[in-house]
């Protein structure tokens, strides 16, 4: 029988070991730097800590009962993963093959809005650390600082990516802008075509007495107004109105038209839809559902994939992004058929609460944690990573 003193020394040491209470030990006591962080969620009650309340709900909300949101995270779990042994990883590979570019890392920073409302230096600071850690980085039409000014920080052009305006006219001038400025990849948001309802974001700016306007516009839908969008960069000498709900297929085949630039899809979640992008000559797609932003599906990302990239073979490379933290959804994704991963709020969370050294922490973190799990599990490389690495629910896909 357990005395009251072993019995707490029991409890105290199952608390402790709790990730949750360990990671919140750890914060009160280390985190004076981002060094100190050992797992990307660390980042996430600093950013909050770091923010004032509507600018953490622009980050933080999903739509409606946030179900999406939450599957985004727990569909991972679907997953399990097949560890080949007596294979030699003395040397791991992270390197990828993208539009004939080669790329240090599956990993990607993907396209995150309104930057200098989680750091005053937003989306340069964002850069300086991908340029540091050979990473790439997608830009949002909502940046706080200009496309060429991220590009002159990152080092090289990013990805642009694309919320179309409402008129051809204004979509041709932001196209032509981007094309001159050098970036290689076009990519058109097409999951908040027709509007969404995120109810948290709402929720927290109401609680917020500040004026946000200068760095971001939450309206109840959370999608910023023409006139907030005129003061954005990428919005001078345009009306500022975005997303057109009347936007078809037709509109992939003109953007192929009015542009050199490879012309992604991203908030792609069907099949038929992959396919349909494929037959209207779409370069790539990216399985997103804008980090549980934009419909409530109630599917993660994770579990669309899979169908995704059967419906497209491998005739176009397919993305991914929604919920991953650990390196071991990275590698979920790459096993099912993803050809690089991106990073949204986890890379945000260090951000907000260390600038670009949080933003490298992050990278470097997340680095780290898909190197051993290749190593882990036989695959040294990322082109040894196959469906042959995993599991759906204890059955092969």
């Amino acid at each position: 029988m357990i005395n009251g003193f072993s019995a707490r020394r029991e409890f105290l040491r199952f608390l402790f070991g709790s990730p949750l209470i360990g990671r919140a030990f750890a914060q009160e006591l280390n985190a004076t730097s981002a060094k100190d962080i050992l797992d990307v969620m660390e980042f996430e009650p600093l950013a909050r800590k770091a923010l004032p309340p509507a600018h953490w709900g622009y980050m933080a909300t999903g739509v409606d009962d946030e179900v999406t949101l939450r599957m985004n995270r727990e569909a991972f779990q679907n997953y399990q993963l097949r560890a080949r042994r007596l294979v030699d990883v003395t040397q791991a590979d992270l390197k990828t093959t993208v539009f004939g570019a080669t790329w240090e890392t599956p990993i990607y920073i993907s396209a995150v809005g309104s930057q200098r409302a989680f750091h005053p230096e937003g989306e340069l600071a964002t850069a300086r650390a991908a340029k540091a850690k050979k990473t790439m980085q997608m830009l949002s039409t909502v940046t706080s600082f200009a496309v060429e000014e991220v590009a002159k920080a990152l080092g090289t052009p990013p990805w642009y990516q694309l919320y179309m305006p409402t008129t051809w006219a204004d979509t041709e001038k932001v196209v032509k802008r981007v094309e001159a400025a050098g970036c290689p990849v076009l990519v058109w948001t097409i999951d908040l075509l027709a509007g969404r309802n995120t109810e948290t974001a709402t929720r927290f700016a109401r609680a917020d007495s500040r004026n946000c306007l200068s760095c971001h516009a939450v309206s109840p839908n959370a999608i910023a107004t023409p006139e907030s969008n005129r003061t954005r960069p990428m919005f001078a000498g345009l009306s500022g109105e975005m997303n057109p709900p009347g936007a078809t297929w037709a509109y992939v085949d003109r953007l192929k038209k009015l542009t050199r630039m490879k012309l992604v899809l991203k908030g792609i979640d069907t099949a038929e839809d992959a396919r349909l992008a494929r037959e209207h000559g779409v370069d790539g797609v990216i399985v997103s559902n804008h980090g549980g932003r934009a419909a409530e599906t109630g599917r993660g990302t994770i579990d669309i994939l899979p169908e995704v990239v059967d419906a497209v073979g491998s005739q176009i490379p397919v993305f991914v992004d929604g919920g991953f933290r650990r390196g071991t959804d990275v590698y979920k994704a790459l096993a099912i058929g993803a050809r690089a991963v991106g990073i949204g709020r986890a890379y945000i969370y260090g951000l907000c609460a260390f600038g670009q050294e949080g933003v490298e922490r992050v990278l470097d973190i997340l680095h780290a944690e898909l190197t051993l799990t290749m190593r882990q599990f036989g695959t040294p490389a990322v082109a040894q990573i196959t469906r042959a690495s995993i599991l759906r629910n204890g059955a092969r896909l």
